[in-house]
């Protein structure tokens, strides 16, 4: 059974004629289905989802309704729709309370211009890596029905460093454009510090002309750039973000939330405050891939509970592994 929330998003995104999204949800519903053991109905649900992009694709070309698009920007983006709520993400309490402030804000924001304010709409994240940043984009963009388009930063730094300027210019023409959620992720490539004797003219130029467009930009859209270290950036940024928010490894007691938020479909018959000294120091995604690699392990051997055992020697060898890296 759909949730509430992909039920109410399969209806907008229907009579929003929004065909994307809705194939999107139904093959979300057919996921899901097929975890419960429902493979007949999850099968059907795709072979509609899959026989309408056909029937689609050939009324396209035959109206010439194709959408072309520019390839220089179109590589510069990586599209979604993410289908996520506030509920799949475990936050520090003042994280948690800032993201809603960015909602509550983006969704009164009629209401703040009569009285000359702006909403936040530009939000620096910050943090280790598998802390939720790049989540956090998500659930931004999915609770407010917005398409999230991830800046592929590789693609804009190159070698011809006056390129990089033009594309720069290219992305905030787009930001202006179709409004969404844009996220600049390892956003250390263009803000490092200006005073860093190792950075060449070129770049310093580049990280001014960044800065002088996110200064100027006044569209609809939300840009939200990530780092896995604020001390690189260079502090002229801070003061051109509405918000910023600072994502740390969990503490036992969002560890503990986040183990029974990954592992609640699954009989789990231990105590799981048991294993949080083995989780401690790992970030999220370190725990996530730990529960997940646990679950698939419990599928396999055809168990209907997840083994302590292997929840502990995954946490170990995700320990180890990080233990060889900083000692190489």
């Amino acid at each position: 059974m759909a949730k509430a929330s992909q039920l109410k998003a399969l209806i907008k995104s229907h009579y929003d004629n929004d065909y994307t999204r809705f194939d999107t949800l139904s093959l979300q519903v057919a996921a899901h289905e097929a975890t419960l053991g429902n493979n007949s109905l999850a099968l059907e649900v795709k072979k509609l989802v899959d026989n309408s992009k056909k029937n689609r694709t050939v009324e396209a070309i035959n109206s010439n309704n194709v959408k072309l698009y520019n390839n220089t920007i179109d590589e510069l983006f990586i599209h979604s729709r993410p289908i996520l709520d506030m509920s799949e993400i475990i936050l520090s309490t003042s994280n948690h309370d800032k993201i809603v402030k960015i909602l509550n804000e983006y969704n009164n924001q009629e209401k703040l211009k009569k009285h000359g304010l702006k909403h936040r709409r530009k939000i620096l994240l910050s943090g280790h890596p598998g802390t939720g940043k790049t989540m956090s984009a998500s659930i931004i963009a999915s609770e407010l029905h917005l398409p999230l388009y991830v800046i592929q930063i590789d693609k804009i730094i190159t070698k011809f460093m006056g390129e990089t300027g033009a594309k720069l210019r290219q992305i905030f023409k787009m930001i202006e454009m179709q409004k969404g959620v844009y996220f600049f992720d390892e956003f250390d490539s263009i803000g490092t510090d200006r005073s860093k004797d190792n950075e060449v003219g070129e770049m310093r130029r580049v990280l001014n002309s960044f800065l002088q467009f996110l200064e100027n930009d006044n569209s609809d859209s939300l840009i939200i750039t990530a780092t896995n270290n604020i001390a690189l950036l260079d502090r002229a940024l801070f003061r051109r973000f509405d918000d910023i928010l600072y994502y740390d490894i969990p503490t036992k007691e969002e560890i503990l939330k986040l183990l029974k938020l990954r592992l609640q479909s699954f009989t789990v018959n231990f105590d799981l405050e048991s294993i949080l000294p083995k989780a401690s120091g790992l970030s999220h995604a370190d725990i996530v891939k730990t529960c997940n690699d646990a679950i698939k392990e419990a599928i396999i051997n055809d168990k209907k509970y997840v083994s302590k055992t292997s929840l502990i020697h995954n946490f170990e060898i995700i320990k180890e592994s990080y233990k060889k890296i900083s000692e190489a």
